[in-house]
């Protein structure tokens, strides 16, 4: 027998976390269902939108003897990173080759996502991805927070919150690679010449020399078509320099 009335099909986000207890019950009582979920357009739904015009991740799920069930209207995820903008004592910029998703196979700035569940703040999480990436031993007032850039929908897999950070400490070695992937020093003029990630080329990178020593703010609405629609939020002038000494130093 059905574990659920099937045939209802909800595509109200606030029913989405009932729908999925629902779909966790029918996989332990059919083991056989293969996972994860076949993904499928919900008849209800225009486009990849949901509830008030909300990306969501719809899905459709088959069961021995029962009818598909969608389950739509759930939110895409919000993650909130640190990026690390390191530079050589010739102040070449340190890129590292991504080998994990996001962004497999390009290269963009080393950092990580913040652990929110332990209340970690964005220079504590730079401060502790520097250390376990870099194997840098910094502190926070070795951070200069460049910019912050809010991601809606990016590879419509996820929302991004990125707390940008130039490392006042000057790298004097290459790190070693690591299972994130392997570094590489790059002069500001190589950067056009490498795969980087979209938003990175189209408007972060241009951004963050033009205000670096200073701060800016940006917000990228990410269209499954592809294209990006930006909007700069807040800038403060960069310094007379931007040489951004140590305190150790």
């Amino acid at each position: 027998m059905p574990l659920f009335p099937v045939n209802r099909r909800m595509c109200r986000a606030d029913v989405a976390p009932a729908w999925k207890l629902a779909v966790a019950l029918l996989y332990r009582r059919f083991p056989s269902v293969s996972k994860p979920a076949k993904r499928a357009r919900c008849p209800q739904v225009q486009g990849s939108l949901g509830v008030r015009g909300q990306p969501c991740t719809p899905l459709l799920c088959f069961a021995p003897g029962l009818f598909p069930i969608f389950l739509c209207g759930m939110p895409l995820p919000y993650r909130i990173a640190t990026l690390l903008y390191c530079f050589s004592e010739r102040d070449e910029v340190l890129l590292l080759e991504r080998a994990q998703e996001p962004n497999r196979g390009l290269w963009s700035p080393c950092g990580g996502k913040l652990h929110t569940d332990e209340g970690e703040s964005p220079y504590a999480c730079a401060v502790r991805e520097a250390h376990e990436e870099l194997g840098l031993s910094i502190s926070a007032s070795d951070l200069h927070l460049a910019g912050l850039i809010s991601e809606h929908g990016y590879a419509g897999q996820a929302h991004w919150l990125m707390f940008l950070f130039e490392v006042r400490r000057r790298l004097r070695s290459l790190p070693n690679a690591h299972r994130e992937g392997r570094f590489a020093f790059f002069s500001r003029q190589e950067l056009a010449d490498l795969p980087l990630p979209q938003t990175d080329r189209e408007q972060i990178w241009p951004w963050f020399w033009h205000y670096r020593g200073g701060f800016f703010a940006a917000h990228c609405h990410c269209h499954p078509n592809g294209q990006n629609q930006w909007t700069l939020e807040e800038i403060l002038p960069p310094a007379a320099t931007v040489s951004i000494p140590s305190p150790h130093e």
